[in-house]
């Protein structure tokens, strides 16, 4: 072999290599994200244990797999848990590198989450409203604060135990509603999932405009 193919070859090589370091750089600032799948039992997640497993497990696909991923969820009743409360103190950014939320503070407030910023791991965007199939409902079961709702109506589908009778509290990650109110254009606490088989199927979920998914955020 000659020592110009040699050259020529060790070049490709490092390219290549160089290519794949960037991304890798690229995609290890990740530190939000939506989930591109959920497990396909609506709201039974498995427990906040099994949503932060998924969540770890995508985390790992983009690759950022060393870092504590958790899913933005909060449960109810005796040991209630937070949702706010399981995401460290931010920044967080998306697939892109963009920061949607500087802190805890800015993320309840003006955040900047919307369709184009709440992406997948992957970093495709979800449907939304106008979309087929709408995906826009994302599960919370957390109030506009990110606090968990007190004991009572079901908003978590039994802390995400639940794939019939029960209901889920969903945000619309594209801030777009039926109305042109705050709770249309919530990010984490919009309404109620509902549907035929009582409310937390998977074809519940998907009958007003969700597919299971929920939010992955870097904890540290």
């Amino acid at each position: 072999m000659s020592t110009k193919v040699v050259f020529s070859i060790l070049a490709a090589v490092i390219a290549l290599s160089l290519g794949a370091a960037a991304v890798d750089a690229q995609q290890s600032d990740i530190s939000f994200f939506i989930t591109s799948a959920g497990p396909g039992k609506g709201g039974d997640l498995g427990g906040l244990n099994g949503a932060d497993q998924l969540c770890q497990l995508l985390g790992a696909t983009a690759g950022a797999g060393t870092k504590t991923w958790r899913a933005y969820l909060s449960t109810q009743g005796p040991g209630a848990v937070n949702a706010r409360d399981r995401i460290g103190r931010g920044p967080w950014l998306n697939a892109k590198g963009l920061i949607v939320a500087k802190d805890l503070a800015e993320l309840h407030g003006q955040n900047n989450i919307n369709k184009q910023t709440a992406l997948t791991e992957k970093g495709n965007q979800v449907n939304g409203r106008g979309d087929t199939p709408n995906m826009h409902d994302i599960l919370t079961g957390s109030q506009a604060d990110g606090t968990a709702f007190p004991p009572g109506e079901d908003r978590t589908c039994g802390n995400w135990t639940k794939s019939g009778a029960g209901a889920a509290m969903v945000g619309h990650h594209d801030r777009q509603g039926l109305s042109d109110d705050d709770a249309s254009k919530s990010w984490n606490s919009s309404h109620p999932s509902r549907g035929p088989d009582g409310g937390c199927s998977q074809n519940d979920l998907k009958s007003t405009g969700g597919n299971g998914l929920f939010y992955c955020f870097v904890a540290r």
